[in-house]
């Protein structure tokens, strides 16, 4: 049986509740450390749950480190301090991560660690023609600036597909941009300033930490899970503990992770920072990507008060080299509108005129089907492999869209030492270091389905090897 969800509009799922009651008894010492937790049947009587319901929230307390199970004896609750208090770090990579960043786009190595798709994937050939056919066909409109917000023709195209993420936008929520990276860079620029502190999930797509450190802004990490993202749970009690300036989010196949956040904690995400005038800045870039037969919706589909500000891309669809972004930034649109100019005045006009016949005459709904088949079979194969040849009680994440998997290796292994030798063999990847601003994840590693070929393969074996050795 599943946990159902509460009939309470604004309320979590009933797992959630069950956990919070239970991390509340232990917060206020009604349960001690090493005292032993009710039964899981027993407290489905007394709560009057199933017995699902008390498992996933035994498991969500675990995940925090709140209780901790005993073989054939129950669950006691952790010697370790519970709920510590949550505070703010600043971003200071240093010259690893630096260095690291630098050589995941390292064309001799094999791309395990590199967040972007396989050229091979892509329809080049198609859209190299439309460039040059929309370049003949709009000379001028072609070599001149499109202006603020970008070419209406776009921003259209942008907004019909919206419909597919539950926004109905129109043309004029939309103002284009130089890739994802910039409309997340305009969203914080937009909400935050120097000092504020921002919530990111834990572990973080290593961007959204560079966006921190150059804006001099502090991060809140919040502990997320393969399965379905950020901690709700968490991000309330944070939210509670600490002034959070903004909230910054992949609802949809997170980067590293791979989760999917439910449609109902995503709807639960939105109104808890609305409640608290907290934006959302959401980046939706792996979203059509599902490998089922619908799109998931946005975080933004849920929005009532024009608090997230929605970021995508085509980088991860159709052209990486190509930079066409766009963000839709709800109430706080004239603050982008004015910003965006003074980054780069404009984005480049020949490309979003081959994106925008792209989505109106290229197929793009058929390239997708075709890429989410070869993308769902390439994780699966991937998944299988590490599995196959990584230390005994490495755990794989089992994402639903997207590319990128998350191996959780014994703790022993450290993942930076497997970076570096798999680096001197030319083989790349992206240590779980690299996706925290505290050093944290040091036994994890982030590794690139979209590649996958008899080479990949050899080389996730190999990679495996070295992992053995080092554990």
């Amino acid at each position: 049986m599943r946990p159902r969800a509460l009939g309470t509009a604004g309320r979590g799922l009933l797992y959630e509740e069950v956990a919070a009651k239970m991390g509340g008894l232990i917060e206020r010492g009604t349960f001690r450390p090493g005292d032993r937790m009710p039964s899981i049947r027993g407290l489905s009587r007394q709560m009057r749950v199933s017995i699902s319901t008390v498992v996933e929230a035994y498991s969500r307390l675990e995940d925090q480190r709140v209780i901790e199970a005993r073989p054939q004896s129950g669950y006691y609750v952790s010697g370790r301090p519970v709920r510590p208090k949550l505070v703010p770090t600043r971003v200071n990579l240093g010259e690893g991560p630096l260095l690291v960043m630098r050589t995941l786009s390292d064309a001799s190595l094999v791309p395990l660690g590199t967040g972007a798709p396989n050229p091979q994937n892509l329809p080049a050939a198609k859209l190299t023609r439309m460039l040059a056919a929309q370049a003949r066909r709009h000379p001028a409109e072609s070599v001149s600036y499109s202006g603020t917000t970008g070419l209406s023709r776009l921003r259209t195209q942008i907004a019909r597909r919206s419909l597919d993420a539950g926004c109905p936008l129109s043309a004029d929520d939309v103002v284009v941009t130089s890739g994802c990276v910039e409309a997340v860079t305009l969203a914080l620029q937009t909400t935050c300033r120097a000092g504020d502190t921002v919530a990111v999930a834990a572990p973080a797509y290593y961007n959204f930490l560079n966006f921190a450190q150059w804006m001099g802004l502090k991060v809140l990490e919040i502990p997320a899970r393969p399965e379905e993202g950020m901690s709700l749970d968490v991000l309330g009690y944070a939210i509670r503990q600490n002034p959070i300036r903004a909230c910054i989010v992949i609802a949809n196949f997170d980067n590293p992770l791979g989760s999917l956040m439910p449609d109902e904690r995503k709807r639960d995400l939105v109104r808890l920072l609305a409640k608290h005038e907290i934006p959302l800045v959401e980046d939706d870039v792996y979203g059509d990507l599902a490998f089922g037969p619908a799109r998931p919706p946005a975080a933004k589909a849920f929005d009532e008060n024009g608090l997230v500000l929605l970021c995508s891309s085509f980088s991860k669809t159709l052209a990486p080299g190509y930079r066409v972004g766009w963000i839709a930034p709800g109430r706080f649109q004239e603050k982008v509108e004015r910003l965006k100019p003074l980054l780069n005045v404009a984005t480049a006009s020949p490309t979003q005129l081959a994106v925008a016949e792209f989505l109106t005459n290229g197929g793009y709904d058929h390239h997708l089907r075709a890429v989410r088949r070869v993308y769902a079979r390439q994780v699966d194969e991937m998944r299988d492999a590490v599995l196959r040849h990584f230390p005994c009680g490495t755990s794989v994440s089992r994402p639903r869209g997207g590319f990128l998997l998350w191996a959780d290796m014994p703790a022993e292994v450290d993942a930076f030492r497997l970076y570096d030798e798999a680096r001197q063999r030319g083989i790349g990847v992206a240590p779980g270091t690299l996706f925290s601003a505290g050093n944290g994840f040091r036994n994890c590693v982030r590794l690139n389905a979209s590649f996958w070929s008899a080479s990949i393969a050899r080389a996730v074996e190999e990679l495996g090897a070295i992992a053995r050795g080092i554990a």
